[in-house]
């Protein structure tokens, strides 16, 4: 089968001819209709993040926002059978663990990244495999197409979860949401969707034009004013209940805290570069005098796609909106390289393998 390879950090993937995947027995392979191009695999093949253990190496298959049909079962598998729509997590849990049966498998003792270890190829690939099948796969509603479904990927569940249960946002809650790539952006609808008013920041006006389409209240161009945190104050009348950074280098980071009112809250959703290498420095007594939250978040438990699902269906979510544009596996290798420029609008979607 066809599948994008790593041979060489920050080097074009290539597209290669590799074995079909056969299942363990505790695994299904899924034949892949579609999937997102994200801000996560640019980091892993550039070799970011050895500094938390994890560094894809070489022969890696990436793709982590995947929807497909099951196309082959493992002998214990007793939930899924051939033809089945279906969707998995990214953070692939094992099920057994105590975060897994308390419902935060995102947060799984054994996590296992689609796409950013060998043991767990990625779908930058015609197929590949699930472990723990029973517990990692859900079934995708008739309603949600193979697209629509890569757009809500790692970045619109990852937004949904910092936002409703690590920010407990409020409707009328004044939410600045600091880089407008696609997590950015599916915080902006989101936000907006329940009620929110969503601030966005960014230092190109494609994306803050974007915003606006998603529900922003309004914009902020962080490369044409002084100071961040006081224009966010400013059309806040004091500053933000929840800020988020959906991009992750040091200084989206502390405009994002800098912006928040007494008592806010701050989610980190964007991972660092290897400019930062995990290490940010904060004005921790300026947060504890005001009292603010600092959480970080990470994906979303799989139990919540229900909710999602819910949400879609009754026309308050449409994730379609924030995909940007849909792709071959052979347009992959140039899309991932121009992520270095910061420059993609909305979420990549490859839709053809």
């Amino acid at each position: 089968m066809r599948a994008a390879v790593i041979e060489e950090h920050g080097e074009p993937l290539t597209i290669q001819d590799v074995p079909y995947p056969e299942p363990q027995p505790d695994q299904v392979v899924i034949e892949t209709e579609a999937c997102g191009v994200c801000r996560s695999d640019w980091h892993a093949w550039q070799g970011d993040w050895e500094w938390f253990g994890i560094q894809t190496g070489p022969g890696q298959i990436l793709g982590h926002e995947p929807a497909g049909v099951v196309a082959d079962v493992g002998a214990d598998v007793e939930q899924f059978s051939e033809g089945d729509r279906v969707t998995v997590p990214f953070h692939l849990g094992d099920g057994s663990c105590q975060y897994c049966q308390r419902g935060h498998a995102n947060i799984c003792e054994t996590s296992m990244p689609l796409g950013f270890l060998d043991a767990a190829p990625g779908a930058f690939a015609e197929a590949f495999p699930v472990r723990e099948a029973d517990f990692n796969c859900v079934t995708l509603p008739d309603a949600v197409d193979f697209t629509e479904m890569a757009g809500l990927g790692c970045r619109f569940m990852t937004a949904y979860h910092a936002l409703t249960d690590r920010a407990d946002l409020r409707p009328g809650d004044a939410v600045a949401i600091h880089g407008c790539g696609g997590v950015g952006l599916s915080a902006v609808h989101i936000a907006d969707a329940l009620g929110a008013e969503p601030i966005a920041v960014d230092v190109q006006d494609s994306k803050l034009d974007r915003a606006l389409d998603l529900g922003a209240a309004t914009t902020i161009n962080a490369a044409e004013v002084d100071n961040v945190p006081g224009e966010v104050h400013a059309v806040t009348d004091g500053g933000a209940d929840v800020a988020i950074d959906a991009l992750g280098i040091a200084e989206t980071c502390r405009n994002a805290v800098g912006s928040l009112d007494k008592q806010g809250t701050h989610v980190q959703v964007g991972l660092t570069t290897d400019d930062e290498a995990g290490e940010i420095a904060l004005p921790v007594d300026t947060m504890t005098l005001q009292e603010i939250d600092f959480h970080g978040s990470y994906g979303m438990p799989p139990i919540r796609y229900d909710e999602l699902f819910r949400l879609i269906d009754a026309g308050t979510l449409e994730p379609s909106k924030i995909v940007g544009e849909t792709l071959s596996l052979d347009d992959v290798p140039a899309t991932l390289s121009s992520m270095g420029e910061y420059e993609t609008v909305g979420i990549p979607v490859i839709d053809e393998f």
